[in-house]
């Protein structure tokens, strides 16, 4: 019986011997499902994915200064060359997988026949004999195989097929790469558990130090993980990984590269383990970066200047390995998140979204909202980044109100208009008929389509600079006819808004000029950033660089930059902005150190959306307040812990505005606003008894008579307004009282005061 059995293993082993053999030499192996075409191309045609594969790495996306901001990665990894590993765990890996590895060739006969009697007489198989380089072929065909989860399996098949192919590509890749830097590919590319590829990434995880600091003891740990990371997990199983360490230790003193002490003190050490929790994604990020994150991940899977086709941006970012530096300010990026966090509560109703943009160069410096960036609707986390367009990981978008306002005038002054443009102004009007890029709009409602000023008191005349510190409905739909619907639409597109939010296309309605296209904070932060920068617009960017872990330069996208209008045309607009901030719905809004500052503020209709967007010569800020999905009326609402019985502009998000620029300029130098000189309107006419006010000598007489006074005028208020608007137009017509804030527009989700 003992001489059939020691016959039975000497023919298993003859027969397994031969047909790997067989396999080995013979052209074409159709009992195995392997074709000639199929061998000749994995024996003789090795590709470069085997010997140097593209491993899929870690990204660092980086803060403006340097700091991280996140680590993303499909596999965690970076990968190392020999000299930045540690002796030890390349002896160790090695001493315990392959200890002649340095001493056959891709296929280890001895092994082969030592493996085939050991699992004969114990009836299974629990020796293998694949060499290292099988192994890393194995891994390799894993790692090609990427999220295909059937790939995956299929380059995990134990079959003969399988087995022969595999030794075909190690023996060709032995003629092509020497054995250490099979070695060091080796140890890139291999799995240590929880997430962690490599052995960089494996030291990190599990010792917090990078793979040349460990000790014997650390490396022999990783080295006796990698045949089974789940039984050898030293989180869950430290009993188990202890001992196999220590199986690692007696290989390497068995193999002579350590000496018996230290073996013997490698032994005798604690596990030592400093875990950390694998970081992967934008949800790791802090302060509020996380949106930021997920924005510069659209860039790079959208911007053509990463791939011509989405399938080559999207291998770019999955295979990873780049590291980011992104425009993101994280002082700005603090400053704007506190605003929106300490102003709005992340259990409220509504929202705050705010993005801050650098005027003149395009760049995104702060992006931050109320809501954390998450997958938990429980503790109101959400991952709709709300500061952007649909397409780019943000939502539909909101009516923006008043603060469109300012784009018509900017078109009304290129086109030509003077600063000082009066209009009647009545309380409420019919939307007249308008000349558009392609016709003639007409009002064929029935009954036809009005617009109302926000307060019954508010009847013109008024001049554009108190019609857009008044935020006056009907003196914007009348400027917009005389522009026409053309020429706002154009300087909206000069200024980047070219559709809306959600993709939808720009529609020529005389309502767009009350704020009814829906658009993101981070498209009106651009345009008041434009405003800034005296017109010169830039398009959006969040990466100043980009490189590889190897140190070579990726290009990334640039801003492209443009006049939308000229510097004459600025200055009036500055000199109007400046004006709503220090007279009109925007005066209560200050700077602690007194800076001068432009804006516009914007509430929409039953004040589903508020907003108020402004600037300083070196920054512009967009703050949006509202309900998230939209229909919140932020009418007898509690925010932030106040209660508000009506949520203005200037009400919601002014402060907002406000607390984030006074932190984020604070101890910057003071920059004046350049503006035209506008003067305002020469007071009304005293009623009889009053004392007139004194003349101003730099303000030209009126030309011509004066027309009556206009009825019901307010005589209680001559020469001046609350808050110091000019009490009238030369003529003698007096304003009515200055509302603090207002609606606006009724009609056909009009937008209005502010």
């Amino acid at each position: 019986m003992e001489h059939a059995g020691n016959g039975v293993k000497f023919l298993g082993v003859s027969v397994l011997s031969g047909v790997l053999l067989a396999g080995l030499a013979l052209p074409a192996v159709g009992a195995i499902g392997l074709t000639a075409k199929d061998t000749a191309e994995s024996f003789d045609n090795i590709s470069d994915d085997f010997k140097t594969p593209p491993l899929t790495q870690a990204t660092q996306i980086f803060d403006a200064k340097g700091g991280l901001i996140a680590k993303v990665y499909e596999r965690d990894r970076t990968v190392l060359t020999a000299d930045q590993m540690s002796p030890f765990m390349r002896h160790a890996q090695v001493d315990i997988e392959d200890a002649r590895f340095y001493e056959h060739g891709a296929v280890d006969l001895k092994g082969i026949l030592r493996a085939v009697s050991k699992n004969a007489e114990s009836g299974t198989a629990s020796q293998g004999a694949s060499t290292l380089t099988q192994q890393y072929v194995k891994n390799v065909n894993v790692e090609k195989a990427g999220d295909d989860q059937a790939a995956v399996l299929e380059a995990q098949r134990k079959t003969l097929g399988r087995k022969i192919q595999e030794l075909k590509v190690a023996i060709k890749l032995e003629e092509d790469l020497s054995k250490d830097q099979i070695l060091t590919n080796y140890l890139n590319i291999t799995f240590y558990g929880h997430q962690a590829y490599g052995v960089e990434a494996a030291s990190q995880r599990y010792f917090s130090k990078s793979n040349k600091d460990l000790t014997i003891a650390e490396a022999a740990t990783l080295a006796g993980m990698v045949q089974n990371p789940s039984s050898y997990d030293p989180v869950r199983y430290p009993e188990n990984t202890v001992k196999r360490r220590n199986v690692v230790i007696d290989k390497m003193l068995e193999n002579k590269h350590i000496t018996a002490d230290q073996a013997k003190e490698a032994k005798a050490a604690p596990l030592g383990l400093k875990y950390k929790d694998p970081q992967n994604g934008c949800i790791t990020a802090q302060a509020g970066m996380g949106f930021f994150c997920d924005y510069v991940r659209h860039v790079v899977k959208q911007d053509p200047a990463f791939g011509k086709s989405s399938d080559e941006r999207k291998k770019l970012w999955n295979t990873g390995g780049l590291n980011i530096y992104t425009t993101l300010d994280p002082d700005k990026q603090a400053a704007a998140q506190n605003a929106v966090t300490t102003k709005v509560n992340v259990t409220d109703q509504v929202s705050a979204a705010a993005t801050m943009m650098e005027p003149g160069t395009g760049k995104i410096l702060a992006m931050a909202q109320t809501r954390p960036y998450g997958l938990d609707p429980n503790k109101n986390q959400t991952v709709v980044n709300l500061n952007v367009d649909a397409a780019m990981g943000g939502g539909n978008g909101f009516q923006t109100g008043s603060t469109f306002k300012p784009i018509l005038a900017a078109a009304a002054l290129e086109s030509g208009m003077s600063n000082t443009q009066a209009f009647p102004s009545e309380n409420k009007i019919e939307y007249p008929q308008m000349s558009t890029c392609s016709g003639t709009w007409k009002n064929t409602e029935k009954p036809k389509a009005t617009v109302k000023n926000e307060q019954d008191s508010e009847v013109g005349p008024y001049q554009l600079k108190e019609a857009m510190a008044r935020s006056i409905n009907t003196y914007f739909v009348q400027m917009e006819q005389q522009v026409g619907l053309c020429a706002m639409k154009q300087m909206a597109n000069k200024l980047g808004i070219t559709q809306s939010a959600k993709g939808d296309a720009f529609q020529e309605v005389p309502s767009m000029v009350l704020g009814t296209l829906e658009l993101s904070p981070l498209t009106m932060a651009n345009v008041y950033a434009t405003f800034a920068a005296r017109g010169k617009y830039c398009t959006p960017i969040a990466i100043n660089k980009i490189t590889t872990v190897d140190g070579k330069d990726v290009q990334v996208p640039q801003a492209q930059c443009s006049q939308a209008f000229s510097d004459s045309t600025a200055d009036s607009l500055n000199a109007v902005l400046l004006n709503v901030t220090e007279k009109g719905t925007a005066a209560a809004l200050t700077m602690d150190d007194g800076r001068k500052i432009a804006g516009k503020t914007g509430t929409t209709d039953e004040k589903k959306a508020a907003w108020f967007s402004g600037y300083t010569p070196s920054l512009a800020t967009a703050v949006w307040l509202g309900g998230p999905a939209g229909g919140v009326k932020m009418k007898n609402i509690n925010i932030g812990g106040k209660h508000f019985d009506d949520v203005f502009g200037a009400t919601g998000p002014g402060p907002i505005w406000a607390l984030a620029m006074n932190q984020a300029l604070k101890g910057t130098p003071l920059e004046p606003i350049q503006t035209a000189n506008i003067p305002d309107p020469l007071p009304a006419t005293p009623p009889a008894g009053a004392t007139p006010p004194a003349a101003d000598p730099n303000t030209p007489p009126p030309a011509g008579n004066p027309p009556p006074p206009q009825p019901g005028g307010n005589p209680g208020q001559v020469g001046g307004l609350p808050g110091g608007l000019p009490g009238g137009f030369p003529g003698g017509f007096t304003f009515p009282p200055l509302p603090g804030n207002g609606n606006g527009g009724r009609h056909g989700g009009g937008n209005g005061n502010g």
